[in-house]
This record gives structure tokens, sequence and C-alpha cells, in this order.
């Protein structure tokens, strides 16, 4: 999957990415402001959360319900991380391995905890309203 979207698309590219992804574990890159938290916003949205989506920079992790109060998903905002060791002592393991949707922003902060089959999301700017969006797969 490779493509440029008009913001007002990303519930499209939404919906695409998450046929397409080949498992559960998507990691953002791209530049501050790029939209990595927007798309997640939409990707939680799109699987039927009751919640709307926000960004964690703070908590580091947000988790997501459908109405019937299930899990459907983990987004971690790891910009604020000093070192791999804090994701550990949050029990990033244990999130590794929930079999739930996990939307993992600032990925290269954890990058040698990943998992080796975890798919790269790259979103880059080209122009005000546009952006692009490339599905790395392992």
């Amino acid at each position: 999957m490779k493509r440029n979207f008009e913001l007002s698309e990303i519930r499209e590219v939404a919906k695409e990415l998450l046929e397409k992804a080949p498992n559960k574990v998507l990691c953002l890159y791209g530049d501050m402001g790029v939209g990595k938290t927007t798309l997640v916003k939409a990707l939680v949205k799109e699987l039927g959360a009751v919640d709307v989506a926000s960004s964690p920079t703070f908590g580091l992790v947000n988790e997501y319900h459908d109405n019937k109060d299930t899990l459907i998903a983990y987004h971690f905002d790891f910009y604020r991380l000093n070192d791999e060791m804090e994701a550990l002592d949050m029990g990033l393991e244990d999130y590794l391995n929930s079999g739930v949707w996990l939307f993992i922003e600032w990925p290269n902060k954890i990058s040698s905890l990943l998992p080796e089959d975890a798919v790269g999301v790259f979103l880059h700017f080209v122009e005000e309203s546009t952006r692009s969006i490339e599905l790395n797969i392992s």
C-alpha cells in the first residue's frame, strides 16, 4: 500500500490499512504534526471504539473498547520515552502479547523491542492537506 491522500480521506485510508495489514502491530513513523494521531483516531473509529482516540503522550498508552466493552486496541506514544527500559517497566511485553490492535507512535524509541513482523506505516507531508502513506511489511 502506497498512496497520497487528502486529510478528508483519512477514514478510507484507515479502512484500507486495517484490511491490508498482515498483523495487528502497526508502527507509525513520521514527523511531528504529520497526522499519526489523526490516523490512529480514524483507525480506532473504524474498529468500532466508543471513545474518541487522543494522544497518550503523557500517559504513554490509551486503551479503546467497543460498545460491548471489549478491548479492541492500545495506542502508544513513545515520544517522551527516555529509554527502552521504561517501555519494559510499563509492561510492553504483555501488551505485545494481548492479541488486540497495537498502534505505536515513535516506535524508533523502542526499536529493539518490536516484534519482527511489526508493520511499518510511514507518513509524509506532501502539501498542507495532503499526505503520503506507505506500508512496509517485513
